[in-house]
C-alpha cells in the first residue's frame, strides 16, 4: 500500500494547469503496481473555493470521472477540509466512493502514528482568522448558508477570497505562521505530523519527531512539494512537476 499526501491544490476553472496536474497524479498512480493500491489523503483546500455540493461544471465533471477511475482501478481517496473548501460534504465524495475524515484524523503506517490536518488550526497567533473560522463553521450557519442559492454562495466566496487576500497582505509571516506550542500538543501522542495550509514546504525536527509541510501547488514554479509513505512508514518527500 501506497499512502500519498497533497494539500493546497486549490483547483478552479481559473487554472486550467493545476487541474491538469491533478489529473496527471492520479493517472500515475492509477495503475502504478497493482499490488500496491494507492490511498490518496488530501488534506484541504482541494479546490480554490467550494461553494457546496450542488454546484457543477464541466471541468468539475472532468476531474471527477478521472477520481472514479482511480477509485475503480482499486485506489481510495480521503479528504478533510482546509480553510477554502470546508462546505464539501460527503455527498461529493460519494460520486467517486471517497471518503470524508475528520478535521484532525490519526492514522497508522506500519509502526507509526501519523496525524493529519489541514494546519490551519495550528496558526493559533492568528486570532482575527480563528475568530471567523469559528464563526463561519458553525453547523447552524453553515446550513444556513448552504440553503441559499448557488449564485449567492458564489458571490461570497468571492467576497471572502478578496478580504483574505488583502488581510494577508497586513499580517505578517510569523502570525500566519503556526505556532511552536501548538504543534508541540500536536505531536505529544503522535509521531508524525503531517499538514498543510502555510505553503511552505519543508520537513521540521520538532523535539525528535518530524513535522511535514506540504507544499502548495503553484502553477509560476509549475512544482507542488507531495509526499509518499510506504508500508513500512518510510517518507519520501518530493516534488511533483505541473506540466
Amino acid at each position: 500500500m501506497t499512502h500519498l499526501f497533497i494539500a493546497d491544490l486549490h483547483l478552479s476553472p481559473d487554472h486550467p494547469r493545476l487541474i491538469r496536474g491533478f489529473l496527471d497524479l492520479l493517472e500515475q498512480y492509477q495503475h502504478s503496481d497493482a499490488k500496491k493500491p494507492t490511498q490518496l489523503y488530501i488534506l484541504g483546500d482541494w479546490f480554490n473555493a467550494w461553494i457546496g455540493d450542488d454546484y457543477s461544471a464541466p471541468w468539475l465533471d472532468e476531474t471527477v470521472n478521472a477520481l472514479k477511475q482511480f477509485t475503480d482501478a482499486g485506489n481510495q481517496i480521503f479528504f478533510l477540509v482546509g480553510n477554502r473548501d470546508f462546505a464539501l460534504g460527503q455527498k461529493f465524495l460519494n460520486q467517486f466512493n471517497g471518503k470524508l475524515l475528520p478535521d484532525v484524523y490519526t492514522l497508522n503506517i506500519g509502526n507509526k502514528n501519523f496525524r493529519i490536518e489541514h494546519g490551519d488550526a495550528l496558526c493559533t497567533d492568528d486570532v482575527s482568522y480563528q475568530r471567523f473560522k469559528k464563526i463561519i463553521r458553525n453547523p447552524v450557519i453553515l446550513g444556513i448558508l448552504k440553503s441559499t442559492p448557488l449564485s449567492f454562495r458564489q458571490k461570497l466566496a468571492n467576497g471572502f477570497r478578496k478580504k483574505s487576500r488583502e488581510a494577508s497582505q497586513t499580517k505578517s509571516y510569523t502570525i500566519m505562521d503556526v505556532n511552536e506550542q501548538a504543534v508541540e500538543n500536536a505531536l505529544s501522542d503522535v509521531d508524525v505530523l503531517i499538514h498543510g495550509h502555510t505553503h511552505r514546504p519543508e520537513i521540521h525536527d520538532i523535539n525528535g519527531k518530524p513535522r511535514i509541510v506540504l507544499g502548495d501547488w503553484r502553477e509560476r514554479s509549475s512544482e507542488a512539494m507531495i509526499l509518499e509513505v510506504d508500508e513500512q512508514a518510510q517518507c519520501h518527500f518530493f516534488k511533483w512537476t505541473i506540466h
